[in-house]
């Protein structure tokens, strides 16, 4: 995935009410009227990405109608091995997975006749990621996003509880009991990941609901990606570690 056109760059100011990040264009200086609003696609906790100071890449809308030009794309941080930039936002895994799906990057997902998006099912729920072929039973694959990284190497989901991924997880067990495939997919915008596992101690309840998941048969499938200011790539499956 290609980002449209150059990133902006700046230093973030404050995140606040989750979908709203201050940042100062390197164009200007740290004054209330240099300081531009961006939007925030991430309504997770961010822990370790929102520090005051921070160097950010925005990008900038071509849409007229929208309030907020600016988007927060990537931040930089380290988490043990030098800086390195992270996706910060959130609308991009499912392109991003669609894309590596339809590539052959993902082998446990290759050979599909078709591929659709946001697909309802469940209860008043859509799937992000529908896989379909005549030969075989559909496979309905959820796509999280995954930023938290707490000991170098080693990326975390969810950041904060999220009541939302249980359901999703439930949802899936579901298809599996009515004989179709269900997969979930974990993916890391933190390029240094080199395995996923789940941050229980931050949302216990999902942690249950991930064992009896895979318990029911749905399966789990980690990736790591390449993150540039001029785009973002999968490029690697890494280890589950649950």
């Amino acid at each position: 995935m290609l980002f449209a056109a150059p990133l902006l760059p700046g230093r973030l100011v404050r995140r606040y009410k989750r979908f709203l990040a201050d940042v100062v264009l390197d164009d200007g200086t740290e004054t209330t009227a240099q300081i531009t609003t961006a939007h925030v696609a991430n309504s997770g906790a961010m822990l370790g990405l929102d520090a005051p100071g921070s160097r950010v890449l925005l990008s900038r809308s071509l849409n007229p109608a929208r309030k907020l030009a600016l988007s927060w794309e990537l931040v930089e941080a380290d988490f043990g091995a030098g800086p390195e930039w992270v996706g910060v936002n959130t609308m991009h895994p499912n392109l991003l997975v669609a894309e590596a799906i339809a590539a052959g990057q993902v082998p446990p997902l290759s050979g599909y006749a078709r591929m659709r998006r946001e697909v309802k099912y469940g209860k008043a729920s859509r799937v992000d990621i529908k896989l379909e072929d005549d030969s075989r039973p559909d496979c309905f694959v959820e796509v999280k996003n995954v930023h938290l990284m707490r000991a170098p190497g080693k990326a975390e989901f969810p950041d904060c509880v999220t009541a939302r991924g249980a359901k999703h997880l439930e949802e899936l067990a579901g298809e599996v009991a009515a004989g179709r495939r269900a997969v979930m997919v974990y993916i890391s915008q933190i390029g240094s990941a080199d395995s996923i596992a789940l941050a229980r101690d931050l949302d216990p309840g999902y942690g249950r609901a991930f064992d009896r998941a895979r318990a029911a048969g749905v399966e789990a499938i980690g990736l790591a990606c390449r993150i540039t200011p001029e785009g973002i790539w999968v490029i690697r499956t890494v280890p589950m570690l649950g």
